[in-house]
């Protein structure tokens, strides 16, 4: 099943991912004592067979039952102290990470007692997407314009810093390649750098895109795919 987030009807969607067909949709009114705010970012977490929603502004996480995948239940809320950017899920430590933005720190959520854990500032105000590579244990944060790494086996200790250009939105990252891409929209530019075990970023490509294109998928091999908004186009890129 792959579920969806509207923005504009606060709503979620549910899809077969083999036949395509549409299943339940489910409201979101930010009105409602059961949820606080439109979907943000939809994730399911393994772990524990639910679904993560955050809801920027609404400063929540709303966490749904997903035990029975083609019917969603209304769980749990958990408060935040501001407005939710980016995400990502570590299975293996049984961890949720999110940005606070207008706070600057990111934080860890244990997905199990759905307590905040850990809180880290990254020496910005300006919070965007999250990527994890799961195995060595660092988390990319994407501020305006550089990517921060933490080691969240070390109390979130900052291990580098890459300059990318202004507009960073979502990042992503290869743990095939070991390659962080970072997609600018201002500067219409895609950091390509690959990280070492110590979780320093090496730059291996600066390639232009296009203006405000800013999202950006790793796929397999060396190859990634942004979204050129402005020209309703998709971009796939391979590298050495």
């Amino acid at each position: 099943m792959v579920y969806i987030g509207n923005r504009g009807d606060s709503t979620l969607s549910i899809i077969d991912s083999e036949t395509l067909e549409r299943g339940e949709s489910l409201q979101m009114t930010p009105a409602s004592p059961e949820t606080g705010g439109s979907p943000h970012g939809v994730v399911y977490v393994a772990m524990t067979r639910e679904l993560w929603v955050t809801t920027g502004p609404g400063k929540s996480i709303e966490v749904f039952d997903a035990s029975e995948p083609r019917h969603l239940k209304w769980k749990l809320r958990i408060p935040l102290d501001g407005s939710t950017e980016g995400f990502a899920v570590d299975n293996q430590r049984g961890r949720f990470y999110t940005n606070i933005d207008d706070m600057g720190k990111t934080v860890a959520i244990d997905v199990r007692s759905h307590k905040v854990v850990s809180e880290w500032d990254v020496g910005s105000s300006d919070l965007q997407g999250l990527a994890l590579d799961t195995k060595r244990g660092f988390l990319f944060v994407a501020c305006q314009d550089h990517v921060v790494s933490l080691d969240i086996g070390h109390d979130g200790k900052v291990t580098d810093s890459v300059t990318t250009g202004g507009g960073l939105d979502d990042i992503d990252f290869s743990a095939e390649q070991k390659v962080l891409y970072a997609a600018a929209s201002v500067t219409a530019t895609l950091t390509i750098a690959e990280v070492s075990d110590d979780g320093k970023f090496h730059v291996k490509a600066l390639v232009p895109t296009a203006k405000e294109a800013r999202g950006v998928i790793a796929a397999k091999g060396k190859t990634a795919y942004l979204i050129d908004p402005a020209e309703g186009h998709i971009l796939g890129l391979t590298h050495r």
